[in-house]
């Protein structure tokens, strides 16, 4: 799983490689490789570890010619991060080389079949079984449409597999299945790519492909067909984004870049469904009579995007009065309860291709249940198989960490429970219009936050060897307590545990040590001095009580080590400021331990697996 990338043109493939992948190194990965075809021989150099060791091996290319290949940066899932598990893998004699994202779930019966058919195999990887199915079915198809036709129907499980052919040189092949892939095409020249920021800098004509669809590169010639070889037409798309867009900007990280872009986020997605001084939810398929007929809601998502569905719930609950059960993908969609046919389910993917959240959105709509996509990425899985759509404006998010895509997501969830509250009469003309003018002042009030960022590289100074950190909250504050803690343990690798602040004397408290950062959430006015005294809890037995709070809150003035405050707003959008401080927190401590910040330790930024 990671970055995948082919080319075949006239210029050298591994300069367009090289290039290519670099552009991807924010997916996270801990090898990489490539291919080249040249005339009838594929030449193959790969390694553990960064892009910059196989660009030095090669001599940025100069040692491996030719006009056609692929190329790949690997994060593990079978078999360690190693020379020989790297990607491309290739069949026994060399006839057929590929790269793969995603997981072969039957490569152990693989590789038995094809062991009694005098395979060997060199590598613990379960891309290795593929290839050589694939492989099998060449010799005796003697095509490569027929033989990945063939070999697609006996491989189970997730993937996207671009192949070369030794025999058929300037082509490159590819296949997916629940991994993004993505065509370009250029002058006289095609590319393969997993995510479109490879490609920018030589096309923006891009093809989105369907899950199955096999697609054939020639020179400045991109052919499509079904599973069963038959030819497939695809419409070409054009890519609007600047690709100045994915570039650092004079930030030293792409996370400071894109914490600082969260304002214009909030501000771009709002203004996509306000025109004329109205919310227009109709273009993404919800009415007025289908919001009245919602009777339950289902937010299903993982990670980041589980958190804003976990603030949507108390808000739309709030608001709009339709219960709202927030569901782990991994767990909703080995779940057997009973679904209500009039709900509607909310599903959360800044990449659109998280493979749990796809499989629980297509259990949903297999049971049903209308699906709405909240996703940042254009022709995604996710985008192109829910019912409808509801692209949020973060632009390219290159870190790891999401910040900006978070952020955006929050606003797609207000946006819904203000339609949803207004449609349904839960709330006032009045409340909505002010609303509305709330939402509106958040981009300002972000910077604010911003301009006060230096108050927390100096406190994160005093946890550079911290080893564990509690953060607490109630209601929407706990939710964003858990994408703080979150935040801290992803990027820092300073163990992080969120609790729900009544919680905390249930047991957590026992873990409570002198000088451990307790960071604690207060926007809800109501709640202040529930949190207050679960927070003095925690400073009696030694914690060092950091707090987030709005303006105006007053309940630990005087007891907690350090207080950030955030401005007022409507308290059913604290979250889009709260988080602000507590991302930065987390940036820096990570900084001061002098760690990769945008590309964390066995992460990656799209997870195509399950």
């Amino acid at each position: 799983m990671c970055g995948i990338l082919g080319y075949t043109g006239e210029r050298q493939a591994s300069d367009i490689l090289l290039s290519g992948l670099a552009k991807l190194e924010y997916r996270g990965y801990d090898s990489a490789g490539l291919a080249v075809l040249d005339g009838g021989t594929i030449k193959i150099a790969k390694n553990k570890g960064r892009l910059k060791v196989l660009e030095e091996r090669i001599k940025s290319g100069e040692e491996i010619s030719g006009t056609c290949g692929i190329g790949h940066t690997r994060w593990a899932t079978h078999g360690e991060p190693s020379d020989i598990n790297a990607h491309p893998l290739w069949s026994d004699d060399m006839s057929v080389v590929a790269v793969h994202n995603g997981i072969v779930e039957n490569y152990r019966e693989i590789k038995e079949m094809l062991s009694s058919h005098g395979y060997g195999f060199y590598s613990q990887t379960d891309t290795e079984a593929a290839v050589k199915l694939i492989d099998f079915c060449y010799k005796q198809e003697k095509s490569p449409l027929k033989a990945i036709t063939r070999a697609i129907k006996q491989i189970e499980g997730s993937y996207c597999f671009v192949m070369l052919f030794r025999d058929y040189p300037g082509e490159v092949w590819g296949v997916r299945k629940d991994n993004p892939l993505i065509a370009g095409q250029g002058q006289g020249e095609s590319f393969l790519a997993s995510d479109v920021s490879a490609i920018l800098q030589d096309t923006r004509q891009v093809y989105y492909l369907d899950n199955m669809d096999i697609v054939q590169l020639k020179k400045g010639v991109v052919r499509f067909f079904d599973p069963e070889g038959y030819a497939k037409h695809k419409e070409l798309s054009e890519v609007t984004w600047d690709a100045q867009a994915a570039e650092k900007g004079g930030f030293e990280h792409f996370m400071m870049k894109e914490i600082h872009e969260q304002a214009r986020a909030v501000k771009d997605t709002f203004g996509s469904v306000y025109h004329s001084g109205r919310i227009d939810l109709n273009e993404h398929g919800l009415n007025d009579d289908a919001i009245r007929n919602i009777s339950q809601i289902y937010i299903v998502a993982c990670g980041s995007a589980y958190h804003a569905g976990a603030v949507a719930q108390y808000v739309i609950e709030d608001l709009a009065k339709i219960p709202v059960r927030i569901e782990l993908a991994s767990e909703f969609r080995y779940r057997s309860m009973p679904l209500d046919k009039n709900a509607l389910a909310i599903i959360i993917s800044q990449s659109g291709e998280t493979a749990d959240t796809l499989a629980a959105m297509r259990l949903a709509k297999q049971n049903g249940i209308k699906t709405l996509a909240i996703v940042n990425v254009v022709g995604s899985t996710i985008a192109r198989e829910a019912d409808s759509i509801f692209y949020t404006m973060a632009g390219p998010e290159i870190a790891v960490a999401t910040t900006k895509a978070y952020s955006a997501q929050l606003i797609a969830c207000y946006v819904l429970a203000m339609q949803f509250a207004k449609v349904r009469g839960t709330i006032t003309e009045n409340y909505y219009n002010s609303l509305i003018a709330e939402i509106q002042r958040l981009p300002e009030k972000i910077d604010e936050i911003l301009d006060e960022k230096l108050r927390l590289e100096e406190i994160a100074g005093r946890f550079v060897n911290a080893r564990n950190a509690f953060y607490l909250g109630r209601n929407i504050d706990y939710a964003v307590a858990m994408e703080g803690s979150l935040k801290m343990k992803e990027i820092s690798y300073l163990h992080s545990e969120a609790c729900a602040a009544g919680e905390m004397k249930h047991g957590p408290i026992s873990l409570i040590e002198r000088g451990m950062l307790v960071a604690g959430v207060m926007t809800q006015k109501s709640l202040y001095q529930k949190i207050a005294s679960n927070m003095l809890e925690a400073k009696s037995r030694g914690g060092f009580l950091l707090v987030v709070a709005s303006r105006g809150c007053e309940a630990l003035k005087d007891e907690a080590d350090f207080v950030f405050h955030v401005p007022e707003t409507d308290e059913h959008f604290t979250a889009s400021l709260s988080v602000i401080p507590l991302q930065l927190l987390g940036y820096y401590v990570a900084v001061a331990r002098k760690l990769d910040v945008d590309k964390p330790r066995n992460l990656a930024k799209s997870v195509t697996v399950e």
